[in-house]
């Protein structure tokens, strides 16, 4: 089917977006680290599945933060709109399919962005992130955040650099210092997260290697529930252990700035339902506050600094 090569067409099931294809099977080597399982996350601050699964990333570093390093590397969704394939031609082709995405991964997209501004490319906000990893690597997954919120919820189009420089200032990034080298050292790291995911034979996004200090490998591919991702910290170090931690929501919002209804159930361990209705009614006590899309909501602790 001709649609299987685009690369902003996602397969929902398959939980990709990308080109389909089998993952290289290449050996990895990994640094030395104090955390005994690494994991190389291949991603794109656009990537509408990736977006799909910051409700288990976010409960994989709650609960095995201690044990798991995780490493933010830049796959290039989208270099340019330079080809025509599979019903995806132009920006405007997108806007339906992330409403379609949206729903199926309960995440809240609105793709009307690709109809009111439209973005050319997803290299400047991938350029962007690696010129914050060279300051702040904390900060810039944050920044990795801010950007993705920004496009997916508030339809603004991160290829531009105003809004690249607003979400840095969001976070505590020196803007100054992001453009020097978004416009030097940054784009040549980027370079070598392509070749690098050219290496790993990777073709969709996410696609996280997890691998341990022997080279052991174990890898998720897509979106997939949150037990995968477990089961592959587990299969390499079957004796790291669980950290509990509060699931109340006064912790949960002390530790993620904010939070949808599914990040939260899937945090707090509340159902879905249950978790939109106890957000709302904070919402309505003026304790959070609520930014509605026409495909769900994200939540925000009121006067807080991340």
């Amino acid at each position: 089917m001709a649609e299987k090569n685009n690369p902003l067409l996602c397969d929902p099931v398959e939980g990709v977006c990308g080109i389909p294809g089998n993952v290289t099977n290449v050996h990895v080597t990994t640094q030395n680290t104090e955390k005994p399982v690494k994991v190389i996350y291949f991603t794109d601050p656009i990537c509408s599945s990736c977006w799909g699964i910051e409700p288990q990333l976010r409960k994989l570093k709650l609960e095995y933060g201690n044990s798991v390093a995780i490493e933010y590397r830049m796959g290039g969704l989208l270099p340019d709109w330079n080809y025509n394939s599979g019903g995806i031609s132009k920006p405007s082709d997108v806007a339906h399919h992330w409403d379609e995405v949206s729903v199926y991964y309960d995440m809240p997209i609105d793709g009307d962005v690709w109809l009111e501004d439209p973005l050319h490319s997803s290299y400047p906000s991938s350029i962007a992130f690696k010129a914050a990893q060279m300051q702040d690597n904390e900060k810039a997954i944050l920044f990795l955040r801010e950007m993705r919120e920004m496009v997916f919820l508030q339809k603004k189009n991160i290829a531009k650099w105003e809004n690249i420089a607003v979400a840095a200032k969001n976070v505590g990034l020196n803007v100054e210092q992001l453009k020097a080298d978004f416009e030097g050292k940054a784009k040549t790291l980027f370079e070598e997260d392509l070749k690098l995911a050219k290496q790993f034979g990777v073709r969709g996004f996410p696609t996280l290697f997890f691998t341990d200090n022997s080279g052991n490998k174990e890898i998720v591919y897509g979106s997939k529930p949150y037990p995968f991702y477990e089961t592959a910290v587990l299969k390499l170090n079957p004796s790291v252990t669980k950290t509990e931690y509060s699931k109340n929501w006064e912790t949960l919002f002390a530790k993620y700035h904010s939070l949808t209804a599914k990040e939260f159930s899937e945090l707090s361990g509340t159902s879905r339902n249950e978790s939109e209705k106890l957000l709302n009614e904070l919402c309505g006590k003026g304790t959070l506050k609520k930014l509605t899309t026409k495909n769900g909501a994200i939540w925000t602790r009121k006067n807080t600094h991340r």
